[in-house]
């Protein structure tokens, strides 16, 4: 089946695979599965793939990835958010120990901070970039940053002394 393109399978290469890494690790966040997270990466791929003659090359392709990434999520009905350790995913200088409590608190917020916290600080686009992917208001980005990055802050600091009594 020839479909018309403006763009070549080597420039979709160059410009789309190299972020595979990043979207299956956010993949698999989103789905708590690493088989599911694979099929997810997989049909996000073949959907750009589809639709790179609609890709502006002016524009972020990474931000345009996790976007196609977020809708096939929530097209196919898979709205359940598990935090697990993903490999090498482990903030900087963080132990193990650390990083595990990093990941429980997280997966204790609501999905939609999950969500922003997760495209903001662990893949680091930027808020208007997040309120891209996530298809919402720029300033609703910021509100859910901020109240998620408090109770993140807050979940860190309680519950340590608490484990202690």
């Amino acid at each position: 089946m020839n479909f018309l393109r403006t763009a070549s399978q080597p420039e979709f290469e160059l410009l789309a695979l190299p972020h595979t890494p990043s979207l299956l690790r956010f993949a698999k966040r989103l789905t708590g599965d690493v088989a599911a997270a694979e099929d997810l990466v997989q049909d996000t791929l073949l959907l750009a793939w589809r639709g790179f003659h609609n890709y502006q090359r002016e524009t972020n392709i990474r931000a345009w990835l996790f976007r196609i990434l977020v809708n096939t999520f929530h097209r196919q009905g898979k709205r359940k958010v598990a935090l697990e350790p993903v490999p090498g995913a482990h903030p900087a200088q963080a132990t193990v120990q650390e990083s595990l409590e990093i990941l429980q608190a997280l997966s204790r917020l609501p999905e939609d901070q999950q969500a922003v916290l997760l495209l903001c600080i662990v893949e680091g686009f930027t808020a208007r970039e997040a309120a891209e992917i996530l298809a919402i208001p720029m300033g609703t980005v910021m509100s859910r940053l901020s109240r998620g990055r408090d109770a993140l802050r807050t979940a860190l600091t309680v519950e340590p002394a608490q484990e202690k009594r």
